[in-house]
């Protein structure tokens, strides 16, 4: 009669009930809901294609586990990787331009499905001898396939603004690669593109990547052009420059407000776990943001930010409709009709006026 095992301590006996090694036990107690749609409990050892189930009924598990790179300060002799690889699950990738390459050190976001992969974003610099993301998407893209057996992975990039610069320049890159769409950058094309014509901006689009939909919503206000992806198998909102822990700039505050409002309403009643934006500007002390073009950023406040806060950008973005002001939070800046390096002396109650300790 073959033994039980318990896959985690290989060779270890365990009760009948749990499955041999090395298949794990999908039913055992220790296995979140949303864990049972990951890679731990399907076959190591394979012999054709794998097709996963993206229907959780929870987020489904990964984590940041470790501190972003924060630069040097003397950009020249920074020796840090181009670009910063996080796997947060099996089945998605967060990547991080070096803030030394260029200051605005924005993230992009790769996710994988049955049937192809999503790149959130291009980041900020064209050259691939500076930025080499199609290199890294690539590597990455050939490991995942390799490991579920997939013998191609159609690619689709998209964007959260076509028209910020520190989004959309790492496109260039991926012109002329096989299986790839990228969405275009006019805003009558963006509608077309997305088949929202006639709803922008209050509908909403789908992006099927093979049983993992992420859905595309309109969020202008930040830019002409602005979209959030809603992704259900994390319960993350992809927020580019809409929302984000850093200074934003406001191009148009009604459409602003009116784009909060929309996600709000999405928050409350879609699951969502934490907003993911494009950059992190902010430290981790309350209202303090690091200066434009600083390459060294020691002190930085995390990227994932809770979905209630939702609740505070919008009010705050009504507070700004119509004024010409900074109306500094705890977890961002909102810049409407002023410079982005106005001054913001004077903190509101509730936001206490504290220095980071100054960096050794």
């Amino acid at each position: 009669m073959p033994q039980n095992y318990n896959p985690s301590l290989s060779g270890n006996p365990q009760s009948a009930t749990s499955q041999q090694y090395p298949n794990g036990n999908p039913d055992a107690a220790y296995n979140r809901p949303g864990a049972k749609n990951t890679d731990s409990c399907v076959p190591l050892h394979r012999t054709e294609e794998v097709v996963h189930n993206y229907n959780c009924e929870e987020p489904a598990p990964g984590n940041i586990a470790f501190r972003w790179l924060y630069g040097s300060n003397i950009a020249a002799l920074n020796r840090d990787p181009r670009i910063q690889v996080v796997q947060y699950n099996e089945d998605t990738f967060i990547l991080r331009q070096n803030v030394c390459v260029h200051w605005e050190a924005p993230f992009t976001y790769l996710l994988f499905g049955n049937q192809g992969a999503l790149l959130i974003d291009t980041g900020a610099t064209a050259e691939a001898n500076y930025y080499p993301l199609r290199t890294t998407v690539d590597a990455l893209v050939t490991r995942w396939s390799q490991m579920r057996l997939k013998k191609k992975v159609p690619l689709t990039v998209a964007f959260t603004s076509a028209e910020d610069i520190a989004q959309n320049r790492g496109q260039a890159q991926f012109a002329g690669r096989p299986g790839t769409m990228v969405a275009p950058s006019r805003l009558a094309d963006i509608k077309q593109f997305y088949k929202l014509d006639a709803s922008w901006p209050s509908g909403a689009a789908r992006i099927d990547l093979g049983d993992r939909v992420i859905e595309v919503i309109p969020t202008p206000g930040a830019h002409k052009d602005g979209l959030t992806f809603y992704d259900p198998y994390n319960d993350f909102l992809h927020t580019g420059d809409l929302i984000f822990p850093g200074k934003i700039n406001i191009s148009n505050d009604k459409d602003y407000a009116a784009s909060l409002q929309r996600l709000k309403q999405w928050k409350d009643t879609h699951p969502v776990k934490w907003i993911m934006g494009g950059h992190i500007e902010m430290q981790f002390v309350p209202g303090k943001a690091y200066p434009r073009f600083a390459t060294y950023k020691p002190y930085e406040r995390l990227l994932q930010m809770e979905p209630n806060l939702l609740d505070d950008a919008l009010l705050s973005a009504k507070k700004v409709v119509g004024k010409e002001m900074a109306l500094v939070r705890p977890d961002f800046i909102l810049l409407n009709r002023v410079s982005p390096d106005q001054k913001t002396p004077v903190f509101p109650a509730g936001v206490p006026n504290i220095n980071a300790p100054r960096p050794f």
